[in-house]
């Protein structure tokens, strides 16, 4: 399963992560961790929030030496979630006792001030307060001010915070005030097309349609004046709130199909076939779905926002966000363009071969043992263009 030589050299060998089902986050450490167990390191995976579906907890079941823990505590982002984080804490504290990992690996920043005995690590892939700010596109109000203190409380006790962009860290930064042991480690996948396949002529979007922040009711309100169907994959409704509110308002449109939730293969399948995949996100700090689009070859239009503009430049079109017409105007220009979709699409997929798992995994060791060897967090690379290091 992995070199024995490259194993005695890791230092740490076993990783206490935590993750949730309802965003790509488990994808993301599911991902991690089959890369870290080539070179020896177990990760035990402390699952919170919504109840994974099968399909999720398969995919992960199938990890080599990887071991599950599930609860159900909320997530620091949902509605009053306090008195369940600090039951979060004092089970994931007693997992670390049992588990005894040499580093506690946090895929969300409230937990980091848990006050854990191993070196804790948190990857901050998105905040509400930052949503708020792209999505309401006014002032954070006051009422999240229990969420922000807990936030930056978890941020600054982390022995490192790490980020998927240069954008996402600029958030933390703004939001949270200034955090000196960061680095931006780009998200990574290794996802093929399938050979031999002709595009179809349609519009793909995936994600979740409940998350104003993934704005695919625009899409779906321009889709009556697209020349291709339009196909939206996704949970139409958050966790606990009835599917067919928000199907029926937003998404009950000419020329649209809800596809639902689909497992990581039928989702692949359709990103075989669709030509063109659309994210015109208000909000995305890195966006899994868009990377597993270009890596299938699709050719991307996305929200013209910070994040998008830094990991996709000359990769895609871009749009703003608010722009119903410009959403119309660039697929419709896409669609009657096979020469610059296919372009577009070489573009998209060349840029996604940086995005890889061994990749993202190399670094997260080198963040690992630097922590471990009490070094200075090293600032990794960012689509390969800078390398430095940033005081810890």
């Amino acid at each position: 399963m992995f070199n024995d030589a490259a194993a005695d050299n890791v230092l740490a060998k076993t990783v206490l992560m935590t993750a949730d089902a309802v965003s790509g986050v488990l994808t993301y450490a599911v991902t991690l961790a089959s890369e870290l167990a080539r070179t020896g390191t177990k990760t035990h995976l402390a699952l919170m929030g919504p109840e994974p579906r099968p399909e999720q907890l398969a995919a992960a079941r199938a990890i080599p030496g990887l071991v599950i823990h599930e609860s159900t505590h909320a997530l620091e982002w949902m509605h009053e979630p306090w008195a369940d984080l600090a039951r979060a804490v004092d089970w994931l504290r007693d997992l670390e006792k049992r588990v005894r990992p040499d580093i506690v690996h946090l895929n969300g920043a409230a937990h980091g001030a848990a006050g854990f005995t191993a070196p804790v690590l948190v990857v901050a892939h998105s905040c509400l307060l930052s949503w708020w700010e792209a999505v309401e596109g006014t002032s954070v109000p006051e009422r999240y001010a229990t969420y922000r203190e807990a936030v930056k409380r978890g941020l600054r006790a982390a022995d490192a915070v790490i980020v998927a962009s240069g954008t996402m860290r600029a958030s933390l930064a703004r939001h949270y005030g200034p955090l000196p042991r960061t680095a931006v480690v780009p998200n990574g996948l290794a996802v093929a097309a399938a050979p031999g396949r002709e595009r179809e002529r349609l519009v793909l979007a995936a994600g979740r349609a409940w998350d104003r922040g993934k704005n695919l009711e625009i899409l779906a309100r321009a889709a009556g004046k697209l020349p291709w169907p339009v196909k939206i994959a996704g949970a139409s409704a958050a966790p606990g709130v009835a599917a067919d509110r928000t199907e029926s308002r937003a998404f009950a449109r000419d020329n649209v199909e809800l596809l639902g939730w689909l497992p990581q293969g039928e989702l692949w399948a359709w990103m075989d076939r669709a030509a063109i995949f659309a994210a015109p996100a208000k909000y995305e700090p890195f966006g899994l779905a868009v990377l597993e689009a270009a890596l299938r070859g699709a050719a991307l239009v996305l929200g013209d926002i910070a994040s998008s503009r830094e990991l996709w430049s000359d990769a895609a079109v871009f749009v703003r966000p608010d722009d119903e017409a410009g959403l119309i105007d660039a697929v419709s220009r896409l669609a009657a363009d096979d020469a610059r979709r296919a372009e577009l699409a070489a573009a998209a997929n060349l840029r996604a071969q940086l995005f890889t798992p061994a990749r993202n995994a190399r670094a997260m060791r080198e963040l690992y043992d630097a922590i471990l060897r009490g070094r200075r967090i090293p600032t990794s690379i960012l689509q390969g263009r800078e390398s430095r290091t940033a005081g810890a």
